[in-house]
């Protein structure tokens, strides 16, 4: 009886342990399932939303992370369904399939797939273009942004809307989260002097917003005038990281792989345009950084007595496959993640930065680009200066808190929001175009002011409803035209019932100061920089030439000012350039093939075009 009673209570307690692992099972599915509460914008807009889209003609700017919960693309989702009308595709950096290399060319073509146009927006041109545009009502978004102002997701967005704003198209954002938590603000607000891709859009490092968060920021503060519609994620609050949504990753970039590399990239990134190493070339990007001169376990020493909340550091050596310091040992510390929510990512990437430099400062160096990844003029110098990181953090603390108190969290549509900040519930947009305000003295500019109604119905704005003020430089306003009649920087307002928008002007004379050229295997790129940015010149083409002309013009810097020939080597297509001034304009005249095609990408103080090869 005693044997039989034992085996029953080890029947018993076999079962009881198999129940309760089965429980636990149970329990931790349900967990799982609990957690993958938030849907993305896609599903969003075509469950809620198609009548946006209904009778309109759809281009779509996405890449690989376009995907519902169920990793269909939204590509697909969209193609394929009856009551959609795609017509067009669009690819940021890394190419609509996310196979092109960071910086690298990507081309406009057909897709395979669909039999769609996939045009370019990080080649020859990063706006999209009136031809890009023909076929197209309204652009939707839907892109992974991984929450840094230096990932060029969100300026594609940026430049779509200006595009949009200027060809009367409207725009919807398919939302998606922060993966890095919509809270916290962190690093510099970007300087104006410290502006490459970005354009006009100036964020501090880690911004804590969501890419239609930013899409209704921007298109507010900088008067943008778009047609502009948010598919709202359904469970996404800001205090979640991407490991708290239950959504499927998918790598946002080729040097990107985990969320860890996500995670920490806005932090790592900090280590770039140095001599130091970010891990790019290996399996761990933006989680291992180094140098080849680094002692590994010295510095994972000192970086855990910084005593860095959220993080621990572990020696680590590694070799790239490509990049910097191909094929070389590199020494460093691998990032490990503890605590998301408590990392200051631009503290962690500003003390790695200074306890390598600090191992050895005569290898230690930075290039010039090293503003436009901080966004501040000031900050590189404090660095090579050896400026505690505590000091260098507290030079920017006043403006970043400014900004977020005053623009930021006025355009938050996630909570829970920040103490004293409300929920954005739609508010009607007026927009001045041109966007880019910029002429000579006495140089005529034709102003038109558009405006939607927070329902995004189009405002019918006559041009003797609307009073202007002009403020700072000497010029006025006289039926829709702005003359400026001496140099100088100002504003000019709007005013339409009760809605005011501003755009700034800078009035000054455009000058050539030098030509460049180089030859790729593709194309040549010729480059005109200037004095400012310029979008009123003209272009012509003749036989055997192609004009550019600059009005209001002159001629200085490292050029001739009476003119002169800049011979071209080793191009198929350009054997020289001219330069020389007529009537008052500057006029670069470039001898070229006569079959040649050419395209014009937008830059920043200057005008760049590709004759292909």
């Amino acid at each position: 009886m005693k044997r039989r009673f034992m085996l029953v209570l080890c029947f018993m307690l076999v079962a009881s342990l198999f129940t309760a692992g089965s429980n636990d099972g149970v329990e931790a599915k349900q967990k799982q399932k609990k957690k993958a509460n938030v849907k993305p914008g896609v599903e969003v807009l075509i469950e809620d939303h198609l009548d946006w889209l209904e009778g309109k003609r759809v281009g779509l700017i996405t890449n690989p992370t376009g995907v519902d919960r169920e990793l269909n693309s939204t590509i697909d989702l969209l193609y394929e369904h009856p009551d959609v009308n795609l017509t067009a595709l669009f690819g940021a950096e890394h190419g609509i399939r996310g196979d092109q290399e960071a910086g690298e060319y990507v081309e406009s073509y057909i897709d395979e797939e669909t039999g769609l146009p996939v045009y370019s927006l990080y080649g020859s041109t990063w706006k999209p273009t009136e031809e890009m545009l023909e076929e197209v009502d309204v652009l939707l978004f839907d892109i992974q942004d991984i929450g840094s102002n230096v990932y060029t997701y969100i300026y594609t967005l940026g430049f779509a809307m200006e595009a949009a704003g200027e060809m009367d198209k409207e725009v919807i954002v398919l939302d998606r989260p922060n993966p890095i938590g919509g809270e916290r603000v962190e690093g510099p607000l970007r300087s104006e002097d410290a502006v490459s891709f970005m354009g006009r859009f100036l964020l501090p490092v880690r911004h804590g917003m969501t890419p239609g968060e930013l899409a209704t920021m921007w298109n507010h503060e900088y008067s943008m005038g778009v047609n502009l519609k948010v598919a709202k994620m359904k469970g996404w609050k800001r205090d979640m990281h991407f490991e708290d949504t239950g959504l499927p990753w998918v790598q946002p970039s080729p040097n990107i792989p985990t969320q860890e590399s996500a995670y920490l990239y806005a932090g790592t990134e900090l280590v770039d345009d140095t001599t130091l190493s970010t891990g790019l070339g290996t399996t761990k990007p933006f989680e291992q950084v180094g140098a080849p001169w680094i002692d590994a376990e010295a510095l994972a020493e000192e970086m855990k007595s910084r005593d860095l909340a959220g993080v621990n550091f572990r020696p680590a050596y590694y070799t790239p496959m490509f990049g910097k310091y191909q094929g070389e040992r590199v020494a460093g510390v691998q990032v490990h993640i503890e605590d998301p929510s408590a990392i200051n990512l631009v503290a962690l990437g500003l003390h790695l930065v200074d306890a390598m430099r600090d191992q050895n400062p005569e290898e230690f160096d930075m290039t010039e680009s090293y503003t436009n990844l901080i966004g501040s003029t000031e900050v590189p110098g404090m660095i090579l200066e050896n400026q505690p990181v505590s000091e260098i953090m507290q030079s920017w603390e006043d403006e970043q808190q400014r900004w977020v108190k005053k623009v930021r969290n006025n355009y938050l549509l996630y909570g829970p929001y920040p103490k004293g900040a409300k929920p954005y519930k739609g508010l009607p947009v007026l927009g001045i175009f041109p966007l880019d305000l910029s002429a000579a003295p006495g140089e005529p500019v034709d102003l038109t002011v558009k405006g939607y109604t927070k329902n995004g119905e189009r405002m019918q704005i006559s041009e003797e409803a609307v009073s202007w003020e002009v403020e700072g430089i000497s010029g006025h306003v006289e039926e829709g035209t702005f003359t400026a009649e001496e140099d100088g920087t100002g504003t000019l307002y709007a005013t339409y019932e009760e809605l005011t928008a501003e755009r700034q002007a800078v009035i000054s004379t455009p000058a050539l100061e030098n030509i460049r050229y180089g030859v790729h295997p593709s194309y040549s790129r010729i480059v005109l920089d200037l004095n400012k940015t310029t979008t009123n010149y003209e272009l012509e083409r003749e036989t055997d030439r192609l004009l550019i002309k600059i009005p209001y013009g002159a001629i200085q810097g490292e050029l001739d000012p009476d003119g002169g020939t800049i011979q071209v080597s080793n191009s198929p297509v350009i054997s020289e350039i001219d330069y020389f001034r007529q009537d008052g304009d500057i006029v670069v005249a470039l001898h070229v093939d006569e079959t040649v095609e050419y395209e014009t990408p937008a830059f920043s103080s200057r005008i760049v075009l590709d004759l292909q090869h």
